[in-house]
């Protein structure tokens, strides 16, 4: 038989089991950072910002939790019925004894959820006028100097090298070493973005440009590139950035937030590197077209130069100023001559205008023994109806005038003046 209480002195209280299972758990190495995929179910979004949520498959149901801290780094918000992949750790939360998976990294697990995670994400970026034509820059057009933020082992840093190579060997590539898929990817891109804005007045590590990108992969490969620190990173960038993600059919959150996007990175290098054969070739095209009216002007000065060498002026300059000498000569005399006959003609209209006047003047006929009568106002009397008795008058004579008075006026009868 067993005692009043058998096994109490050894017992665990509820909350003891819960906190050695806890221990067990995250004391576990694969435990402590594992990668779970299933369906979330019954999301719940708190005040806090905290997601409690149920991840399912079709045989068992795991509860997780995903802190605002987390969250806020995710790309996407999720949602219930989403297939996604989840990193964490799984711990025991002791007042219901139920073990869950504390979430720090989401992603979208399928075709679908990664294509709605990426439409929300664009979504949310767009409204924020990241991918506004207006504020993206443009691209030099003779660049000296193109960083690339891409893995060093890939097949993109190559076929930038081949490409830059073949269109201006004088082109500097500067490779910023990084990895572009898996959990640190982000970090990698995000900082080889950062280095080169912080070297861009560095003498020799400074770039007119970056080229972000890789080779093609899958969808999840390719990942990384819809990522929203990536993209702030590079709206932020102070330099042009071409991202240049994939093959031409993939299109990543990075193409839309660049200053430009090309299809590959082949292409990017196309797109940036001006093809040094080709503006030989557009100089010499100009240099043709100028050419020939340049030399057509020669040919023309070159005449006219001949031609003033056999001019006078040049061969007997002292002739040609014997003949002007002379030139001037006469016509300095025809001047003095037409100056005497205009000066001749004058005089004597002035004589003949002179006797006119004469003729005309009022004196001429007084010095023909006449006068003229002159009232008190001084105007003239031109009738003896005029007159009165008493009257004083002044008789202007050619040579003097004398005042007299009215001493009687008389009027001739009309008929006697018949």
């Amino acid at each position: 038989m067993y005692g009043a209480n058998p096994g109490r002195d050894n017992a665990f209280s509820v909350s003891q089991v819960s906190e050695y299972i806890k221990m067990l758990l995250e004391g576990n190495p694969t435990l402590k950072s594992i990668w779970v995929t299933g369906e979330i179910s019954g999301a719940k979004l708190y005040a806090s910002g905290h997601l409690y949520f149920s991840a399912k498959d079709a045989d068992s149901v795991l509860s997780a939790v995903m802190f605002r801290s987390a969250l806020m780094q995710s790309d996407f918000q999720p949602r219930d019925g989403m297939r996604v992949l989840m990193h964490g750790r799984l711990s025991v939360y002791p007042p219901r004894g139920q073990y869950q998976l504390i979430v720090d990294r989401m992603i979208p697990d399928g075709a679908g959820a990664m294509a709605l995670a990426f439409e929300q994400l664009k979504q949310k970026l767009s409204s924020e006028g990241l991918f506004d034509p207006a504020r993206k820059k443009p691209l030099p057009s003779h660049p000296k100097r193109i960083g690339v933020v891409t893995s060093p082992s890939g097949a993109a840093i190559h076929d930038i090298i081949r490409v830059a190579g073949s269109r201006d060997p004088s082109v500097e590539i500067l490779l910023y070493p990084s990895l572009v898929q898996g959990d640190r990817a982000v970090a990698s891109l995000v900082a080889g973005v950062r280095y080169f804005n912080q070297m861009k007045d560095h003498p020799e590590q400074g770039v007119d440009l970056i080229i972000v990108g890789r080779g093609g992969g899958s969808a999840e490969d390719l990942w990384v590139f819809n990522h929203e620190a990536l993209a702030r990173e590079i709206a932020a960038s102070q330099l042009p950035v071409v991202s240049a993600v994939g093959h031409e059919v993939d299109f990543s959150i990075s193409d839309f937030v660049a200053d430009l996007r090309a299809a590959t990175p082949s292409a990017a290098a196309e797109l940036t590197v001006p093809d040094a054969a080709e503006a030989r070739r557009y100089i010499d095209n100009l240099y043709a077209r100028l050419k020939k009216p340049m030399e057509e002007g020669l040919r023309r000065r070159r005449a006219t130069l001949d031609l003033l060498a056999g001019a006078g002026v040049l061969t007997s300059p002292e002739a040609m100023y014997t003949r002007r000498k002379e030139a001037v000569k006469a016509f300095s005399n025809r001047m003095e001559q037409s100056i005497l006959h205009l000066q001749t003609q004058n005089r004597q209209t002035l004589t003949r205008l002179t006797a006119q006047l004469e003729a005309l003047s009022p004196l001429a006929v007084l010095r023909r023994g006449y006068t003229m009568a002159l009232d008190e106002a001084g105007g003239v009397v031109t009738s003896a109806a005029m007159l009165s008795q008493g009257q004083d008058l002044t008789l202007r004579f050619a040579d003097g005038h004398a005042t007299v008075s009215v001493k009687d006026v008389s009027l001739f009868e009309s008929e006697n003046h018949t």
